[in-house]
């Protein structure tokens, strides 16, 4: 963390209760916790004159806001201090003193430090005052944030301020670990019932009467309904009028006879439990009567926790709803309620399709990906003078374990939830059997071995008695007519490359079981010798310099030698002044040609193969890296020679297999901006693209499936999920060796490479 670059949050910060404090609370811990190297995050927690608090490390200043003599000197206390770089405010009407809020005025023109604000109101048809007062917020920023495309356009048509300084990041939602609504019903008692629920800080705008007088004519149609109303009192209505709220609802409940179809859960819940009450939610209701309500934080978790939502029409409902999203209702209109919650739940089929939609809707809002749109514009409100530098989460097996059973891991999901209809390929259980093989190698556990059991297995159950292997296999363990109309070169090259990857870490595993790999490979040898995709080459290539590198197989060495003379002459039949490649076309995995050809250098001592796999890798560098981002090959339409690059399109594949040539490179050329280009690619996976959206879900510990022009392919199969984590653990060994040269530690952990490595400690401590 560089506590240099310090941004300070002016909020509410929880243990105070309101939804301010919550919001700032997640959007600051989604930031730390993928930013944390780039920012220090501190808080300027508004308080009243009569409640004063205990808060945590991370809140530095306090300012009572209802008194207004404290403004200036809270201003002048921040401009003395030289950590704070930025200052971010979030804005609410009642949160400061004065009419408007106007006091908060006298902090902001005080402050010599860059300003933002977030305003989480955006009040349609202001009188001249309240007009005014935004305007001089506005004035006093560099920029501003609002939460709807809706209100952006307020500030603009109503408030008069120009679009440049105004910024849209949609309220940040939690991602949920692929939820399971009958498993977590069960655990709460309630696998009988059809719940609906509400949740948030009961005050009377919340219109919870709207629901309960609907309960009556949905109890008729489902006896087994309940409705859940989640949520303590807010505190400034318990201050003013006590239980009333409540109260008048229990009455109201009592007098239409609906008491065995009404929960109260009136307390604080923690997050984990408040997201497992969502997923086990059939349909979540909003009935807010505030149609200037700008955004809702509820029916966001609802939505992010698969959640259907029935809701009145406040702005942000109108916007994350449309196009079957949801259901808009009218204001304080129960029959229109009941008849929209029946009719959803008659319909399974419109049911499910809405979940899907909604959570395509709400995903791009998920709090990683808010913290990338914040990053990148404190960056920019700084003057970049913020370096980004992206963290990567904790390894996890999660969604590959999940996608695994007792034949293999299963080819595609839908969302998080494993698709076993898809089958299984080679293709996947080969990259599979290399990752796991790897994240053994890296973490010591256990619980690797079994896995790696199962996707060695699956490679030789796909070997056929002539050596070659098959590469569908459905879900009833029987080959797929596909196998006989595709080609299956590069699945016999991806399971060489996987079986001598296997085999070079025999150390680690049961000499039978390395052996049990040897059989297969060395079976398929008579058969490589016809193979004639470059891709299928480049595999094998891989599998046997790293079979060879511990068997010192001449037999062996000869056909990887023959191999790069292949792609050699490949390579001389199409290059050119402009055009340094292989084929007239860039197409799928293109570096592991370069790669390959790499290792060949290092398996023979061949200068060509080593001049050519550089002068091709930096071809294919200068097409795919710009602007500090990587845009790999799009899959909607090859690159050919002399046409312009296709954009969109991205696989999670191309990058890891991008990212893995570059560590090889780095390791044998040792020049600085391969290294810089590894750290680029894989902050691909973690929102540095043109959505500025994460690809990796850090919750499922699966991968998406591919980036589009304007979404992410949400479903997260085995293909790309095992490639993060490939891509991850290249990642993982450089991390280990910058602690250890920190630490002055001069060993390394285990490196794939390590007979190869031609940096010294010096040379690593120098870069």
């Amino acid at each position: 963390m560089d506590s240099g670059n310090e941004i300070l949050f002016v909020s509410s910060y929880p243990p105070r209760e309101c939804g301010i404090a919550t919001y700032t609370q997640d959007l600051i811990h989604a930031v730390k916790e993928k930013f944390g190297s780039s920012f220090s995050l501190k808080v300027c927690a508004l308080e009243s004159k009569n409640e004063k608090r205990e808060y945590p490390d991370i809140v530095k200043y306090k300012l009572t806001a209802s008194d207004s003599s404290g403004y200036i000197s809270m201003a002048e206390k921040i401009n003395s201090d030289k950590n704070v770089k930025l200052v971010f405010i979030q804005h609410e009407f009642g949160l400061f003193e004065g009419k408007y809020g106007e006091n908060l005025l006298y902090f902001m023109y005080t402050l010599n430090k860059p300003i933002l604000v977030s305003f989480h109101t955006v009040l349609p048809a202001p009188d001249d005052k309240r007009r005014k007062i935004v305007q001089s917020i506005v004035s006093a920023s560099e920029g501003v944030v609002v939460m709807t495309k809706r209100s952006s356009e307020l500030l603009q048509k109503d408030y008069g301020i120009t679009p440049e300084k105004i910024t849209v990041i949609h309220h940040g939602t939690h991602l949920v670990c692929c939820p399971d609504k009958n498993t977590i019903k069960k655990k709460y008692g309630l696998d009988k019932h059809i719940i609906l629920s509400t949740f948030g800080l009961l005050s009377s705008g919340k219109s919870i009467e709207t629901a309960i007088d609907a309960l009556p004519v949905i109890a008729n149609k489902y006896p087994n309904v309940i409705y859940m109303i989640i949520g303590k009192t807010h505190p400034e209505v318990l201050k003013c009028e006590g239980e009333k709220y409540r109260e008048s609802l229990e009455e109201r409940i009592k007098k239409l006879e609906m008491e065995e179809h009404v929960r109260f859960v009136n307390r604080y819940l923690s997050l984990d439990v408040l997201l497992e009450y969502l997923q086990l939610t059939d349909i979540y209701l909003f009935t807010s009567k505030d149609p200037n309500q700008a955004v809702s934080g509820t029916f966001s978790y609802a939505m992010g926790s698969a959640c259907p939502v029935i809701s009145t029409p406040i702005p942000h409902a109108k916007e994350m709803l449309s196009g079957n999203a949801g259901i808009i209702v009218d204001f304080k209109n129960p029959s229109q309620l009941a008849e929209a919650t029946i009719k959803l739940l008659s319909d399974k089929k419109m049911l499910k399709e809405m979940i899907l939609k909604a959570l395509h809707r709400i995903r791009p809002t998920a709090w990683q990906n808010s913290a990338v749109a914040h990053a990148e514009l404190f960056r920019k409100t700084a003057g970049n003078k913020f370096k980004i530098k992206y963290s990567p989460p904790e390894i996890s097996l999660n969604h590959i374990k999940r996608l695994t059973t007792e034949r293999g891991i299963i080819q595609f999901s839908k969302i998080c939830r494993p698709d076993l209809d898809s089958g299984y390929t080679l293709d996947d259980n080969a990259r599979a059997l290399i990752a796991v093989t790897k994240h053994y190698e890296l973490t010591g556990d256990r619980s690797a071995i079994s896995l790696i059991n199962t996707y060695l297995d699956f490679i030789k159950y796909a070997q056929q008695s002539d050596g070659k292997f098959l590469n569908y296999i459905d879900k009833y363990n029987i080959y797929q007519v596909k196998n006989n109309y595709v080609n299956l070169e590069d699945s016999m090259g991806r399971a060489i490359w996987a079986l001598g990857d296997f085999i070079s870490h025999q150390d680690l595993f049961p000499n039978y079981i390395t052996r049990k790999a040897e059989r297969i490979l060395l079976k398929s040898t008579e058969a490589l010798k016809n193979i004639n995709s470059p891709r299928a080459i480049a595999f094998a290539i891989k599998g046997l310099f790293h079979y060879n590198h511990i068997k010192k197989n001449e037999d062996v060495s000869a056909i990887i030698k023959d191999y790069c003379d292949y792609l050699i002459l490949l390579h001389n039949q199409v290059v050119d002044g402009r055009w340094d490649w292989f084929e007239e076309n860039l197409t799928y995995a293109n570096s592991v040609l370069p790669e390959a050809l790499l290792f060949g250098y290092l398996e023979t001592g061949e200068e060509k193969y080593k001049e050519i796999a550089k002068s091709t890798f930096d071809f294919l560098l200068s097409l795919t890296f710009s602007n500090n981002q990587i845009k790999v090959i799009s899959n909607r339409g090859w690159h050919k020679r002399g046409d312009m690059k296709k954009r969109f399109g991205e696989q999670p594949i191309d990058v890891a297999y991008t990212i893995s040539a570059l560590d090889l490179f780095y390791q044998v050329f040792n020049e600085k901006d391969y290294k810089e280009k590894m750290n680029i690619a894989f902050s691909w996976f973690h929102g540095n693209n043109h959505l500025h959206q994460i690809i990796y879900n850090p919750v499922t510990g699966g991968c998406q499936d591919g980036l589009e022009e304007i979404n992410v392919n949400l479903n997260q199969g085995a293909e790309s999920t095992i490639c993060y984590l490939l891509a991850r653990l290249v990642i993982e060994n450089y991390i280990l060796i910058e602690e250890k040269i920190k630490m002055r530690e001069f060993c390394f952990a285990p490196v794939r490479y390590n007979e190869i490595k031609t940096r010294s400690i010096n040379e690593m401590t120098k870069n």
